[in-house]
């Protein structure tokens, strides 16, 4: 008698990994691009993001903030395979992006900022002025 892997909820891996791709598509398959990752901060004034552009063209990435939300998409560069390559590993992400990133308080997206440097995108985004509460002075009639 051999023994049989218990899998309570897939069969196989390959079950598995058909699951994840269908949920996350832009982390699994090369056909759907990629999700750069992101760092996000503040400072008394700003919220800061930044995000990798290496092998980029900064003139191919666009970014725009609507209703507290920043958007950033672009292409990277797509470089043809070569076929006599025998790759170990084949890890490196080309084709176009799409990242979409709710920011944490209200901001002023008309005043925000944009530079590449070293191959690091960093975004600065102006917070925008708090509305303070109004008091009204209740006056007595006589």
């Amino acid at each position: 008698m051999s023994l049989v892997k218990w899998a309570p909820f897939f069969s196989d891996e390959g079950e598995m990994d058909k699951v994840m791709e269908s949920i996350l598509p832009s982390v699994q398959g090369n056909q759907f691009g990629f999700t750069p990752a992101v760092d996000m901060y503040e400072d008394k004034d700003n919220i800061i993001v930044e995000t990798q552009l290496a092998g980029m063209d900064p003139e191919k990435v666009d970014i725009s903030i609507e209703n507290n939300v920043l958007c950033i998409k672009g292409e990277s560069e797509k470089r043809s395979e070569v076929e006599d390559k025998n790759y170990y590993r084949k890890e490196i992400r080309r084709g176009s992006f799409y990242r979409s990133i709710p920011l944490p308080t209200k901001v002023d997206g008309d005043k925000a900022s944009a530079i590449n440097e070293g191959g690091i995108l960093k975004i600065n985004i102006p917070k925008a002025p708090e509305i303070k509460p109004k008091l009204i002075k209740i006056q007595n009639k006589k």
